[in-house]
């Protein structure tokens, strides 16, 4: 199993190192447009294989796509990071070509890959993807559903003063501030709604707090954050990998589904050896369907920007 990152930032190098750590591929490779960047952060995660029990080989090269050749997963984390005060939206510009690039040369040294995209505005470079390679659709994930529904248990987990095992829940919807639909009404500790120990307002609370859980992180840090995106990517990484068949909220292309078509945006998915393999339809409240149906056009609104 090689997997590809592309892009050796914070958040593509901590991809590579969920994923080696997980000790599933025998090779990741590590991309950077950045002279001997992507070099120096595989040398330094190799040199933990060691005392991290890893035997997976991480290879980090400098903009030379045929070293990605045969790639069983890529992931695309290339672009310019968020700053403070700035919304995922307004990185479409640069975003967008070099997604754009980054795609069509991993397909051209992998032309049976499964792409994972993480770059933002994410829902919006997911359908770019989709609109410009010609893969299959069941081959071009979008990580973000992952990573708020992550956020959101973090905070459930927070509220409920519980050990974050005991807590699950999902979030659906654009990967925006405004867009995520945590689907609260759901959501259990150890089987039983969360409804039962929180007040609608602390639920309320816990909503708000998921939906901008991405711009709190970039105002303390400075930037995007980096660990739980990286963990996000590796879950779904190995999902696929070892055909787990688990069920993620990912973007997805969506053809009829929750009412929705010709759009990317994150809904739950069943992963496996072959990407996405089934898309699950919940059934949603009117309350939710009109909150998924605004989070649509917000994301059809941000695709409207897109050069195709």
């Amino acid at each position: 199993m090689k997997v590809t990152v592309v892009g050796a930032g914070a958040v593509g190098a901590s991809c590579a190192e969920y994923i080696a750590i997980k000790d599933f591929a025998s090779e990741v490779v590590l991309l950077d447009i950045k002279e001997g960047f992507a070099e120096g952060k595989a040398m330094d995660l190799m040199q933990t294989a060691s005392l991290n029990g890893f035997d997976t080989k991480i290879t980090g090269i400098t903009n030379d796509y045929s070293v990605t050749a045969n790639s069983d997963i890529c992931v695309i984390t290339s672009g310019i990071p968020r700053k403070p005060g700035m919304t995922r939206e307004e990185l479409i510009g640069i975003n967008a070509g070099i997604v754009k690039s980054v795609s069509s040369s991993l397909i051209e040294h992998s032309p049976n890959t499964i792409i994972i995209v993480v770059s933002n505005p994410m829902d919006t470079m997911t359908y770019l993807v989709h609109k410009t390679t010609g893969l299959p659709k069941t081959r071009i994930i979008g990580m973000g559903g992952a990573l708020d529904s992550a956020r959101f248990k973090y905070r459930l987990a927070e509220a409920l003063g519980a050990p974050i095992s005991d807590v699950d829940g999902m979030v659906i919807g654009g990967h925006s501030d405004v867009g995520m639909v945590p689907l609260t009404r759901l959501a259990t500790r150890n089987s039983v709604l969360v409804s039962e120990f929180l007040s609608e307002d602390r639920l309320n609370q816990v909503k708000e707090d998921t939906k901008v859980g991405g711009a709190t992180l970039t105002k303390l840090l400075g930037t995007s954050a980096w660990y739980a995106p990286g963990a996000a990517v590796s879950g779904l990484v190995q999902a696929i990998a070892c055909d787990q068949k688990k069920m993620f909220p990912c973007s997805a292309l969506l053809e009829g589904e929750y009412g929705l078509n010709d759009i990317c945006i994150g809904a739950p998915v069943i992963l496996g050896k072959n990407g996405i393999e089934k898309i699950v339809e919940i059934n949603l409240t009117d309350a939710e369907k009109e909150h998924m149906q605004t989070s649509a056009e917000g994301v059809r609104k941000t695709n409207g920007l897109l050069e195709l």
